[in-house]
């Protein structure tokens, strides 16, 4: 018997009906399918049921990547990496069109969301992306403008991605029970993005700067990044304000004048 790793933040799904409403959000027939930390399998044999075009899998544990090897030998088109997702390049090994699925350690949830954002190539390779997170975290991806939730995740992750929360899932769903609810999301590449950032790790240096102060106003940190003639272009920018009081858009404009000088 294999038992959950606290370390790898390891909470099994085993409630079935949560794991058919999880694959039910986007099609999986014929398409080409990557699942990050499928721990033993649940998520997967339903996606195998629904017959994908390919399917690969990302398991740090050694021990469940062994179980599952065994599992599913005599499926082709599946492939089996035993690698920290983190450390793995998945933009690499992702084919055109991909839906990647994830019950995400909560530990390293907001980083592997954050590394799926920070693909090179955008319009990335993948079509969509179904990600649990503790509801909390959840919560601050889709922080909206004028929140108490919004900051730099809802900031970065709605520049590049249409997010859309599907539903919550109780604790009783898991093994062994986490402390907390857990939320599932939808994402979709956004395509055409009207206000071009050429590098993305910009956007995060910026809102960085920003919110490690963020009941502070704003003039000193921006005085850092830019001088008063440069500040000039930047239209309607109240110094006063609070990094909470910035719509989205305002931290666009401020990376994309950032690159440009």
């Amino acid at each position: 018997m294999i038992y959950a790793k606290k370390s790898l933040g390891q909470n099994f799904l085993i409630d079935p009906n949560i794991i058919k409403k999880i694959i039910n959000i986007t099609g999986i027939f014929n398409k080409n399918i990557l699942e990050i930390g499928p721990g033993r399998g649940a998520l997967t044999d339903e996606i195998l049921k629904n017959k994908p075009k390919s399917l690969v899998l990302i398991e740090k544990d050694s021990v469940i990547y062994e179980e599952l090897k065994l599992k599913y030998n005599n499926y082709k088109n599946v492939k089996i990496y035993n690698n920290d997702c983190l450390e793995f390049d998945i933009e690499k090994k992702l084919k055109k069109n991909t839906v990647i699925f994830g019950n995400l350690p909560y530990n390293i949830s907001s980083q592997i969301l954050v590394k799926i954002i920070k693909f090179k190539t955008w319009p990335p390779k993948y079509s969509s992306v179904v990600f649990m997170f503790q509801k909390e975290m959840a919560e601050r991806i889709i922080g909206s403008y004028n929140t108490s939730k919004y900051g730099r995740l809802s900031i970065l992750a709605n520049y590049r991605l249409n997010i859309v929360k599907k539903f919550n899932i109780s604790p009783n769903c898991f093994f062994p029970k986490p402390k907390v609810d857990s939320s599932v999301l939808f994402f979709k590449p956004k395509k055409n993005i009207s206000i071009e950032i050429k590098n993305i790790e910009n956007l995060e240096k910026i809102t960085n700067i920003f919110f490690s102060s963020k009941r502070k106003m704003i003039n000193k940190k921006i005085k850092k990044i830019f001088n008063k003639k440069k500040l000039d272009l930047i239209k309607d920018l109240n110094l006063k304000s609070r990094p909470s009081n910035l719509k989205p858009e305002k931290y666009y404009e401020i990376t994309e004048l950032f690159e440009k000088i």
